[in-house]
């Protein structure tokens, strides 16, 4: 008798604005994957805002037993940055939910705590996906220094491999809002690391015309996307954004190659191997992430940054998440 093939372990770590809500439903359709927890970290918008907003996600997936975890709600060095103008002020459109549940409903533990003891229980079987600033990750290897050691790899969406930034000049949100975290991240973590970084999210971006008929499926979580997006895509449809992408206009959905990456390896169609740190320093780069393609580092440790992507592959995962 031929068993079912074992599920991977997911632990998803989110700052939960509308990628990151759209990641998440992404690895809840994905029937390889049982998602072990959901870990919150303050970034798109303040804290308790990702806690509400993950608790919705989980309630359109009618998945309210997934433990939903309270993070880190200030980056290392305090300095906040928000990303509410594109995200909305709740980080999910400003469209509330009536119905959402409460702030009651996330679990006491510190969510650093539970992912050392979630990585310790499943040692070499769990994959993290990080989509939102690095702080909680930053903060667990710092507490249990073999943390990296447990994981069975790690998906980050963040960073640049050309210096373009969405933030600052030359910095993605995620580490601009935590640079210490992200430079700990790629310093301590010694597992296998895949990084989705923002120019390879925009050169994997999706039409409108295939954008349009997503939202229109006509489900219930069809019509959720589209509502929680309808507010930034004001602005992703504008001609200034246009000017800023990296090669043309369409749907950018950042935090879900990463979590596609983790699925399925095979969405990934090439990628950097290399050594990798974050600028802390500089004044326009703070933040920006360094490809260190000499080895001028002699770092030991060596990530994968994805540079292509199978789309087709890609618009199952998406379409499956809201089917």
């Amino acid at each position: 008798m031929s068993h079912p093939p074992k599920k991977q372990k997911f632990l998803i770590d989110v700052d939960c604005g509308t990628d990151d809500a759209q990641a998440i439903m992404m690895a809840l359709a994905a029937p390889s994957v049982k998602v072990l927890a959901i870990t919150c970290v303050g970034g798109n918008t303040p804290l308790d805002n990702v806690c509400k907003n993950v608790l919705r996600v989980l309630k359109i997936c009618n998945r309210p037993e997934i433990p939903v975890y309270r993070g880190m709600d200030t980056p290392i060095l305090g300095e906040h940055v928000h990303a509410s103008d594109f995200h909305g002020k709740d980080g999910l459109g400003d469209v509330p939910d009536a119905s959402a549940p409460g702030i009651e409903n996330i679990q006491k533990e510190h969510a650093v705590d539970m992912m050392i003891k979630i990585a310790t229980k499943h040692a070499g079987q769990l994959s993290l996906i990080a989509t939102g600033p690095l702080t909680n990750l930053a903060m667990a290897v710092r507490m249990d220094p073999t943390f990296p050691k447990k994981l069975k790899d790690l998906y980050i969406m963040g960073g640049n491999m050309e210096s373009r930034g969405n933030t600052t000049a030359c910095g993605e949100f995620n580490f601009v809002a935590d640079p210490e975290a992200a430079y700990m991240v790629l310093n301590d973590f010694t597992c296998p690391t895949y990084i989705a970084t923002w120019e390879h999210s925009c050169r994997s971006k999706l039409s409108w015309e295939w954008y349009d008929q997503w939202v229109n499926m006509g489900t219930e979580k069809a019509e959720f996307i589209k509502k929680i997006y309808a507010h930034s895509m004001q602005y992703s449809r504008s001609e200034k954004e246009v000017k800023e992408m990296v090669s043309g206009a369409g749907f950018v959905s950042c935090d879900a190659y990463a979590m596609a990456a983790a699925i399925d390896k095979s969405t990934v169609t090439s990628s950097l191997e290399t050594a990798l740190t974050v600028e802390l320093n500089g004044k326009f780069t703070r933040g920006m992430m360094v490809l260190d393609l000499i080895d001028e580092l002699k770092k030991p440790n060596k990530a994968f940054v994805m540079n292509g992507c199978d789309m087709e592959k890609f618009k199952v995962l998406m379409e499956n998440s809201v089917k």
